[in-house]
């Protein structure tokens, strides 16, 4: 076994408003790699919510599907959820885009009373039971909130979508950008990065520091 700290990624699909947001995204994967570390990349093999034009913002009519959107991100070296094990990972990352919200969860339609996708909320508990780190960035923090119940996350500075997590049990603190809120209890590290207004560097700030948290953590 070599030394190297592994990263299973979990992907939404490949671009802001229908999947992952691909900053975070490739700056998650540049933390990670920049750190010494590996990643797997994990993306559920279901359909995509909606497609988006991403110049207008208006829905496309047409099907995509999640995995093979992802796909696009991970240059293609990608593995369907169902196959994660967390025996094989230290740590398990979740990069935002509304993709978190309408594919992984339906927290962009239902709120508070969204459920999240049985493999996410597979994941997440496998690894919590190992007492292994998992990072969430953006708006992602809700699939922690959701599956863990009782967590201390951040999803920035905004008032409505913190007090809806506060009314699931979670405890939200604000951040600014590069700042990572670490729940020791729970072994869960969240950053805001757009959830805030951002620069790509912002966005690269908060993978950095985010990666940086959790590798202080793992055994």
């Amino acid at each position: 076994m070599s030394n190297h700290k592994k990263f299973a990624v979990v992907l939404s699909g490949c671009g802001v408003y229908d999947g992952a947001e691909i900053h975070e995204a490739v700056m998650t994967l540049y933390a990670i790699t920049k750190n010494g570390c590996t990643y797997q990349i994990f993306a559920p093999n279901i359909p995509q919510h909606h497609v988006v034009n991403h110049i207008n913002g208006n829905v496309m009519n047409e099907t995509r599907n999640v995995l093979v959107e992802s796909a696009r991100i991970a240059r293609g070296n990608i593995k369907p959820l169902s196959e994660f094990n967390p025996e094989f990972f230290d740590a398990l990352i979740f990069p935002g885009g509304f993709g978190v919200a309408k594919n992984l969860s339906s927290w962009a339609f239902d709120s508070v009373n969204c459920s999240v996708i049985p493999e996410v909320t597979k994941v997440i508990k496998d690894m919590y039971s190992a007492h292994k780190p998992i990072g969430a960035l953006c708006i992602s923090p809700v699939l922690l909130a959701k599956v863990i119940g009782n967590a201390t996350i951040t999803i920035g500075k905004d008032a409505s979508t913190a007090k809806a997590l506060e009314s699931i049990g979670a405890k939200h603190q604000q951040t600014g950008h590069g700042q990572v809120v670490v729940d020791e209890r729970n072994m869960l590290f969240t950053t805001p990065c757009y959830m805030l207004d951002a620069t790509i560097v912002d966005i690269a700030d908060g993978a950095k520091a985010i990666v940086s948290e959790m590798l202080k953590w793992m055994r």
